[in-house]
């Protein structure tokens, strides 16, 4: 089978969905596919070819005339690579694959990754709709999308290839206890209210710091907010770390105070660090923690239960190691193995309904 993932870029900087699509292209070139992915590159680029999957060249930025170029080049990529089945990330890419559908025939696969953006919807459009939680699947379901289109596969990252294994990995050089998190700095992600947290937290655990891992459009406010903290020498801004397993490895309590979020990949890195995990009950994060049962649920917005859960986690030993346990009970349920069988699955469900008999089916328009 072949198969085109489209995204915008492949950037090696910690996007979350470009992290799924590499880690899935990679595992299905492993399995036996011809994997192409069409973007306008990144610093993924070296390991996608590294493991025998072809970077195509495709700017679809949103200007006019770059567009319009995209739309032509789409349709050479379609004639020189030929997929059965192209796999769109994100929603430019899923209406340029639209649009050539109308002359050449491949099954089209829309992949929901962001719920909180409401031109996901647009990913209707394809033949199957891949959500990345339960939750994100009745999101779509409630906006009209088909369920009979709604494939739920859950983003899945042990295993991965863009990260050394753990025991290679050496532990940040933290102070302890310590509270770490890994997140764009944007308001989405909580993070205003992990600081806000950490005024309770700071004032009864003295020894305590605060550590936030990642970049965004929003970190200068989040560290004007910790400037005017009590406890601003013990907030540390790390900026993006291109292997932030480190700080996961050294943490005591893992936090992600998101107020939305389809699943959360770094979750699960957060787990088979061993962290106890303190996160918002808010979408598909239960589902990345199975229910509750790996991590500590709080709802999301409250920093009360944000502060009251990370400080019974550290006001016990008991309590952390019992959490830390829990992170990693079941994780192996996570493998990258298993999410490229699941899309893999659906790849065949759609190729047989349309009696395709498993060869390129696509049509000539020269």
């Amino acid at each position: 089978m072949r198969v085109l993932h489209v995204l915008n870029d492949v950037t090696d900087r910690g996007n979350g969905i470009v992290n799924t699509a590499v880690d899935l292209a990679i595992e299905q070139a492993r399995m036996g596919m011809t994997v192409a992915v069409a973007s306008v590159g990144g610093g993924y680029v070296p390991l996608l070819e590294g493991a025998g999957v072809l970077h195509i060249w495709l700017d679809q930025s949103r200007r006019i005339g770059r567009m319009l170029r995209a739309f032509s080049r789409f349709r050479q990529v379609l004639l020189e690579f030929r997929p059965d089945v192209v796999h769109a990330h994100m929603r430019t890419g899923l209406m340029l694959a639209w649009f050539w559908r109308r002359f050449y025939r491949f099954g089209l696969v829309g992949h929901v990754h962001n719920v909180h953006d409401r031109e996901s919807i647009m990913m209707g459009l394809a033949d199957r709709v891949i959500a990345v939680s339960n939750s994100v699947a009745a999101t779509m379901k409630s906006h009209g999308i088909a369920a009979k289109k709604i494939r739920v596969v859950l983003n899945r990252t042990l295993g991965s290839r863009r990260q050394p294994e753990l025991s290679l990995i050496d532990e940040a050089p933290l102070a302890r206890p310590s509270i770490v998190t890994v997140a764009g700095m944007t308001l989405r992600k909580g993070i205003e209210e992990l600081i806000a947290a950490f005024e309770v937290v700071g004032r009864d655990f003295p020894d305590a710091h605060l550590y936030v891992v990642g970049d965004g459009p929003d970190r200068r406010r989040f560290e004007k907010q910790a400037g005017s903290s009590h406890y601003n020498d013990r907030i540390h801004f790390e900026g993006f770390q291109p292997i932030p397993q480190a700080y996961m490895l050294s943490a005591d309590v893992f936090v992600l105070a998101s107020r939305r979020e389809s699943f959360g990949l770094v979750l699960l890195e957060a787990r088979e660090a061993g962290c106890a995990v303190v996160a918002t009950d808010v979408d598909g994060i239960a589902e990345a923690l199975d229910g509750g049962s790996a991590g500590v649920l709080v709802p999301p917005r409250s920093v009360h239960s944000l502060a009251g859960a990370i400080g019974r986690i550290l006001g016990s030993e008991d309590e952390l190691r019992r959490w830390q346990l829990r992170a990693r009970q079941g994780i192996e349920s996570f493998s990258v193995e298993r999410m490229a069988s699941e899309v893999q699955d659906l790849y065949q469900e759609l190729t047989c309904n349309w009696n395709w008999r498993g060869a390129s089916a696509i049509a000539s328009l020269k």
